[in-house]
């Protein structure tokens, strides 16, 4: 296969710097011994194990963040190969914490005080017909159409004030700047579980839509001190994170200060799912975590942000860990079961779809963020190679309409040759009766797994959406992706968008796949439950095709019910017409989906920041590739990294 390099410029031009206010209690952390101060009131400095930032003084920032004269900060070593003798433990180590005054000080910044600075403008005012001096003819069908629409916009501007007040009274603090929004602030529920937590894929859509309002403050605070709990340890412990996850979710908490009992210390504490139910490592959260960061630049204008070293470095580790070698013949990403926003035993294990779009879409945008340096070639090089392979291994081996569908039903098994058709062994009698019925003459989709022998031909929503987001899909397919949506809305929307996979499993299916999980019953959380927060990615996806009324058809149904049934996390039901049995209420990224969808609804043209275009580079490596000669014999191995397609 022939090596591409593609050139990147992250230099187009720096506007706006957002204020450094909130970050006068971040501490820097970059491999090299002195660096410049990310904090613009602190001198850093490292010494031996621990860095330690002391605050200048300056009365403001004191007043501001309750703060002592001194913050230490308990984080990753200079180097990663320097040994911690002072870290009694792993979990102390990701400690990333702020000594604060007494818990008088502290407790005296208020919940009014800390969001004076996040309020939103004043809502539009509509007049009634009681407060119209000449009401319209209601005998008139325009006057009755212009009626019904201003009443449906003022209903809907009224759900919008209340989620923006939802989602600020979520925010979490932290020495008294907004730091992220826990998954949930459910007042009925008495099992909180971990949903008090700051979790980083729930915190995408919460970061996008302070973004899409102009507010970057408590977006680019998130960033980096989630870069400062990204996992640094090498380690051969099975239990401990990888160099360079990025944990799943992470909480403030507040312990007294070591030998002053009338002083209290603020400490992140991650979790990589250690605690977590089932113990699975959240893969996508540092691939949500790139693409945040490229979101804000693109936004905000300060590019300032991803140029600087120590962001630089984690973007660097992120790939270095997705990118690792392993026994894997495929480009697409080899992970465990539960990775990602389907966090539970469903049979998604190996090379599940939303995955591989998540992967797709930062590579692109980390290859845009990188700094063209010397350091860096080998990774971008390996970075090109994978963004080719795995193009053309999804768009080729995951796509199925009813063209494929009948090829596969053709297929001819147990072959062995370089040229074969059947490259995965994949046996006809497992295309599934529904699957024969469901398919529409017109439109496709990613199929959600491709192992060997193994086709899983369920529909999962946010690969698929994101797939079109991020161009890992043709144009045309992108295109028949959402006719698929627009023809069987009945079974993906229904009375609530959107269905996080269809069909649900079923029957001893149920039993084998998800091991009679309880909460996953069938058309129930994850086995084809309905979640509200998918709204916002559809939009996005929608938009970009230039075919924004089947978003706004989908915003429309859920505006119905959402605030009336107080934003849960999830519906039930075949159809979505129940309120999911352990669903939480007041969820944080359902309320923040809503949000982001209307405001990219409003004005489309800011949904740029996520998207991504279709590299010509890559269309054209995809075009060779697709018409190279399959019957080429193995030859000598090549001294530059190939993958297999």
């Amino acid at each position: 296969m022939a090596k591409y390099y593609y050139p990147t410029s992250i230099h187009e031009g720096v506007a706006m710097i957002s204020s450094e206010s909130i970050l006068q209690v971040f501490c820097g952390a970059t491999p090299r011994l002195f660096y410049p101060n990310p904090c613009s009131n602190l001198l850093t400095y490292s010494h031996g194990s621990i860095t330690k930032c002391k605050k200048r003084s300056r009365s403001n920032a004191i007043r501001f963040f309750r703060c002592s004269n001194v913050h230490t900060c308990r984080q990753f070593p200079t180097t990663p190969s320097i040994r911690h003798e002072t870290i009694q433990n792993r979990r102390s180590f990701h400690h990333f914490s702020c000594k604060c005054q007494t818990s008088e000080s502290v407790s005296g910044l208020t919940a009014e005080d800390a969001n004076d600075t996040w309020v939103v403008d004043n809502p539009k005012q509509f007049n009634t017909i009681e407060d119209t001096n000449h009401p319209p003819n209601l005998s008139d069908s325009k006057d009755i159409h212009k009626l019904k629409k201003e009443k449906d916009d003022s209903t809907s501007d009224t759900i919008e004030d209340e989620a923006w007040d939802l989602l600020r009274d979520s925010m979490v603090n932290y020495c008294g700047s907004p730091i992220g929004t826990i998954a949930a602030k459910d007042p009925t529920s008495s099992s909180v579980l971990n949903y008090d937590q700051v979790f980083i894929r729930d915190f995408i859509p919460s970061g996008i839509a302070f973004l899409l309002k102009g507010e970057y403050d408590i977006v680019r605070s998130f960033i980096l001190h989630t870069l400062q709990l990204q996992s640094w340890e090498k380690t051969m412990d099975c239990h401990s994170p990888g160099q360079g996850l990025m944990p799943a979710s992470f909480k403030v908490r507040t312990v007294p200060l070591e030998g002053d009992d009338t002083a209290t210390e603020e400490v992140l504490d991650p979790d990589f799912g250690e605690a977590a139910i089932g113990r699975v490592a959240p893969v996508d959260s540092g691939l949500w975590w790139i693409i945040l960061l490229r979101a804000y630049g693109k936004s905000s204008g300060d590019l300032s942000l991803q140029e600087r070293i120590d962001v630089q470095t984690g973007i660097k580790m992120i790939l270095k860990l997705c990118l690792a070698d392993g026994f894997d013949m495929f480009p697409t990403l080899l992970v465990a079961d539960g990775p990602c926003m389907i966090d539970r035993r469903m049979g998604i294990h190996g090379h599940p779809l939303e995955i591989q779009s998540l992967f797709y879409s930062a590579l692109l945008c980390a290859r845009e963020m990188l700094a063209q340096e010397e350091g860096s070639t080998d990774l971008i090089i390996a970075l090109n190679n994978r963004l080719v392979a795995l193009s053309f291994h999804i768009r080729e081996y995951y796509w199925i309409d009813m063209k494929k569908l009948n090829e596969i039903y053709r297929y001819k098994t147990e072959e062995y040759s370089y040229d074969a058709v059947n490259k995965f062994n994949i046996y006809p009698d497992q295309i599934s009766p529904w699957l024969v019925e469901w398919m529409p003459n017109r439109g496709g989709y990613l199929i959600g797994n491709l192992q060997p022998a193994h086709m899983d031909f369920r529909f999962f929503s946010l690969g698929n959406f994101w797939s079109v987001v991020s161009s890992l899909v043709t144009v045309d397919q992108s295109h028949a992706i959402l006719d698929l949506i627009e023809a069987k809305w009945a079974d993906l929307v229904a009375d609530m968008p959107f269905k996080i996979c269809y069909p649900a499993l079923e029957g001893q299916e149920w039993q084998i796949i998800t091991g009679s999980d309880p909460k996953n019953t069938p058309w129930s959380y994850h086995n084809g439950g309905s979640w509200p927060t998918l709204l916002w990615q559809l939009t996005v996806a929608c938009i970009k095709m230039g075919r924004p009324e089947i978003a706004e058809r989908a915003v429309k149904i859920a505006e119905e019910r959402l605030g009336k049934d107080k934003w849960p996390e999830y519906y039930d039901t075949k159809r979505a017409r129940f309120i999911g049995k352990q669903s939480r209420l007041f969820q944080t990224w359902t309320i923040a989906g809503y949000l982001v969808a209307k405001l990219l609804l409003k004005d489309p043209t800011k949904a740029k920041i996520l998207m991504n275009d279709e590299d010509s580079e890559l269309v054209n490596a995809f075009s060779c590739m697709t018409t190279s000669n399959p019957r080429k014999k193995r030859g000598p191995k090549s001294s530059q990294k190939t993958y297999i397609v």
